[in-house]
């Protein structure tokens, strides 16, 4: 069992993971821990995505008793889906622990570039 099936993104927010990055530059500096927690930007995949943007129901039908009342939100989907290389601003996203992994959650307005490899 995956063990992110029990999780459920809420709205237009996104899970990623980060990608590991190196402890040491190219040229063989190490790096003391935290400067990459430092950087505005962040690179990771996505986990998991929300259901989108909830589309508020048409009010004209209210006028029409007859009619029977749809109840279910509906949504506008998200660009990003699962498997997605996120390029995304750290500021807007909030950092989780879960199951001794590290993850974000990124609302989509936050995510600058999306990479796919199935197009």
């Amino acid at each position: 069992m995956n063990k992110l099936e029990k999780i459920t993104v809420v709205g237009d927010r996104v899970l990623i993971q980060p990608k590991s990055k190196s402890d040491k530059t190219k040229s063989g500096l190490y790096l003391p821990p935290g400067v990459h927690e430092k950087e505005h930007v962040q690179s990771g995949y996505v986990m998991k995505v929300g259901p989108g943007f909830p589309i508020p129901l048409p009010t004209d039908d209210i006028d029409e008793p007859w009619k029977e009342i749809d109840e279910k939100v509906k949504y506008l989907p998200l660009q990003a889906r699962e498997g997605d290389l996120a390029i995304f601003l750290q500021k807007g996203a909030i950092e989780v622990n879960y199951e001794g992994e590290k993850y974000f959650i990124v609302p989509q307005h936050s995510i600058l570039l999306l990479e796919r490899d199935d197009y």
